[in-house]
């Protein structure tokens, strides 16, 4: 595939007002983790999704374990095939309100339009609750409940969705599912998922 663009931190140019930490890593990318803000997963001081947090912490190292970052945790990481970014990427005081997680969604539709991964894998609710919305048609079958949900693939609209439990939040065995759904995602002919039945749905 012909690279959209060099560039690994926000390459899309995206601007919004105020500080925020905007999508980083492999604009090709066929992995697309979409947490829910600097405030739950960490980045307002690194400008980097899923970093300086236990949350990054977690994820990271889950990501290097298959192949999809080089290092299991850096600030600045090198990832191959993956693109981060967050569903309320602006730096808040506090959890983003309602209101700013609508008014922020065309910035995440248009980075999910630009990148065309083929796997999503939503951290937290408030991520799953818009990739089942916008991306799926289960949104009245399957709840926006990530620990429910966690490494299980759901048949979306375009996409194969892996929701992830919020990795501040992960008990006995999470890691581990999720390390054995993304294996097993990545020793099959993951682009074909489109349109294919998967577990859920």
């Amino acid at each position: 595939m012909e690279n959209v663009t060099e560039e690994t931190s926000n390459p899309f140019g995206m601007r919004v007002d105020g500080r925020a930490v905007y999508g980083y890593g492999d604009a090709n990318a066929d992995f697309h983790v979409v947490g829910e803000s600097p405030y739950a997963h960490g980045g307002a001081d690194t400008g980097v999704p899923f970093t300086d947090s236990l949350a990054g912490e977690r994820i990271q190292s889950v990501l290097h374990e298959v192949g999809l970052l080089a290092e299991s945790y850096a600030d600045d990481p090198d990832a191959e095939n993956l693109y981060l970014s967050y569903a309320h990427p602006k730096v808040t005081d506090g959890p983003p309100t309602d209101a700013g997680f609508a008014d922020m969604e065309r910035f995440l539709d248009a980075e999910l339009r630009a990148i065309n991964a083929h796997i999503l894998l939503p951290v937290g609710d408030r991520a799953l609750d818009y990739c089942l919305r916008e991306h799926t048609s289960l949104a009245r079958k399957l709840p926006s409940d990530a620990a429910a949900l966690h490494a299980r693939q759901v048949r979306g609209r375009g996409f194969l969705v892996v929701p992830v439990r919020d990795p501040e939040e992960w008990e006995a065995g999470d890691r581990e599912r999720l390390l054995g759904t993304l294996r097993a995602i990545l020793d099959s002919d993951y682009r074909q998922t489109k349109g294919v039945a998967t577990t859920v749905g």
